[in-house]
């Protein structure tokens, strides 16, 4: 792996997205750049600013009665219902309140919601909220889990995003790829770094990444 490069947010300097140069391997790609947002996720003020950039691309009209979220973005997402919930944005929840929480998976993979949260996604518009959004196959799998629980998806927003939608829905981003334009996502069985042979340089996902030595 090479040195980390720090990227700042165009709307916010004081944003900065941490990228590592290399071979990784995530749950559904190869990718040549891990994005280290331990920082935005865990620091307060940092979380509390991607929150606000984030709640600033969501229009009012936009009807939010729970946030899902994903990739242990929980602190952003309490941060961004309370942007949303400042700004107007309408929640049709009893309480005119925004829920917060988080799935469970399954040892198979397979995504779900308990009984006791059900409640807080059935028949309810849902804002999901993900670190990264590179294939999107995050997005789908999350979107079939909640449609099956009968909730709708008002809208997905992502700290970064190398697509511009998913499922016909947009991505709303604080970082795309014009801030990162070398980023490169590789289906694992046609990925240009194996057949280049280099080697893997550590197994990530949403809560990090491991060396392989």
């Amino acid at each position: 792996m090479q040195d980390m490069i720090r990227i700042r947010s165009k709307a916010h300097p004081n944003v900065i997205l941490k990228a590592i140069p290399g071979h990784f391997v995530t749950p559904n790609s190869h990718v040549n750049y891990f994005l280290d947002m331990t920082t935005l996720k865990s620091r307060l003020n940092e979380a509390l600013m991607v929150a606000k950039e984030l709640g600033g691309q969501i229009s009012v009209s936009t009807v939010v009665d729970t946030i899902v979220c994903i990739d242990g973005c929980e602190i952003i997402g309490a941060f961004l219902a309370e942007e949303l919930t400042r700004a107007g944005v309408y929640s049709m929840n009893a309480h005119n309140t925004i829920y917060i929480i988080t799935p469970e998976y399954a040892n198979s993979g397979q995504i779900l919601f308990r009984e006791n949260y059900i409640p807080m996604i059935k028949g309810k518009n849902v804002l999901l909220l993900l670190a990264s959004a590179t294939t999107g196959q995050t997005i789908v799998k999350v979107g079939q889990a909640l449609s099956y629980y009968g909730a709708t998806i008002s809208g997905i927003s992502a700290v970064f995003s190398a697509a511009n939608s998913a499922m016909g829905i947009p991505i709303k981003s604080l970082f795309t790829i014009a801030d990162i334009p070398d980023y490169k996502a590789f289906n694992p069985e046609g990925c240009s770094l194996c057949k280049e042979k280099q080697p893997i340089d550590a197994l990530a996902n949403g809560f990090g990444y491991s060396r392989i030595n």
